[in-house]
């Protein structure tokens, strides 16, 4: 590959670094064309990028980006999996691959400029979708009023209930 090419693969490759929101790293030695296809569909479904690039491209478009924290980690086949929006999606689809394919091996990631490692991600990928939190967070702010509106209904209602059974209590007298 010339220099030129290799130059602007590194510079798209930073570009996308420092857009992306989570960055996983992964060693794919071992995996078939066929496992390798079948990962980059699911992962082009989730809407993520994955890309195998050689290891001096990788730092060199890492240089002053949140991935350059890892670099380390740049040895051996490397690929690299990018979100730009759902932090939690390169997570659950790596992790569910791998565990169904043992040569699938998460190094690391990158989440907003902190490392994180296999542990975190795999922790990453047991917390629910976007749209489920979003949810579970909106049936959290709806509970506070409607509680607060029961609370006040109540008020009136234990008054009635007392002025009910003084009622009965004098009729019964």
């Amino acid at each position: 590959m010339r220099l030129d090419a290799k130059q602007q693969i590194a510079e798209d490759l930073h570009e996308r670094f420092a857009r992306s929101a989570i960055i996983v790293l992964t060693d794919y030695k071992g995996l078939d064309v066929a496992a390798m296809n079948d990962l980059r569909r699911k992962l082009r479904e989730a809407n993520i990028e994955y890309q195998v690039v050689k290891n001096t491209l990788l730092v060199r478009a890492s240089e002053d980006t949140g991935v350059a924290a890892i670099k380390d980690h740049f040895k051996g086949p490397s690929a690299v999996a990018l979100s730009y929006d759902d932090p939690v999606a390169p997570a659950k689809v790596l992790t569910q691959f791998a565990k169904d394919n043992e040569k699938l091996e998460i190094k690391v990631g990158v989440l907003n400029g902190k490392v994180l490692d296999v542990q975190a991600i795999k922790a990453l990928a047991t917390l629910p979708s976007r749209e489920v939190l979003l949810a579970q967070f909106l049936s959290a702010l709806n509970a506070v009023p409607t509680s607060f509106v029961r609370a006040l209904a109540e008020i009136p209602r234990s008054l009635v209930n007392v002025l009910t059974a003084i009622k009965d209590q004098k009729e019964a007298a």
